[in-house]
């Protein structure tokens, strides 16, 4: 009886571990699409995109305006340890939230940097302008990656971006 039980229990640990490492268990990539057309009130849309996109890792919260329009958003990070470009990292997560959230207005994005807050704020009227396009006619995230690619490459033009009043 006891060697049928331990047979069973290294049995179904193997099982286990085989059927752990299998790729029909692998995590799929996240499709950010799933949460197109939300809106700025709903808060659990909006942290569930934050948390997809890069820099989730740091972020340290975020904030609704939904009071008043213009509608908006406010995330935080804490990127002291955080390596790459924040600017870069706001065009393209203000991208992505102009894209999916159907009433955010303007985006704003706080990176503490240990050294002080990098502080970008973008309207949807102001990145639409830059891009030449509208960000709501957009409907697939491979047609979103191929635009972020042609404007994220040049830093200049990010700056350039940044610093409009």
């Amino acid at each position: 009886m006891r060697k049928t039980f331990a047979k069973a229990v290294l049995l179904s640990t193997a099982l286990l571990v085989m059927s752990a490492c299998s790729p029909l268990f692998a995590a799929e990539e996240p499709d950010l699409f799933e949460y197109e057309g939300a809106a700025v009130g709903n808060n659990s849309a909006v942290l569930n995109t934050l948390n997809r996109l890069p820099g989730a890792e740091h972020l340290t919260g975020f904030e609704l305006e939904t009071k008043q329009q213009p509608y908006g958003i406010t995330a935080s990070y804490d990127w002291e340890e955080a390596t790459p470009s924040d600017k870069e990292t706001a065009a393209h997560n203000a991208t992505y939230l102009f894209t999916l959230i159907d009433n955010v207005e303007w985006v704003q994005f706080d990176f503490d940097t240990g050294a002080g807050v990098e502080q970008y704020r973008l309207t949807r009227e102001q990145l639409q302008a830059w891009y030449g396009v509208d960000l709501t006619g957009i409907d697939e995230q491979e047609k979103l990656e191929e635009l972020l690619e042609q404007y994220l490459d040049e830093g200049q033009k990010i700056d350039a971006l940044l610093t409009q009043p």
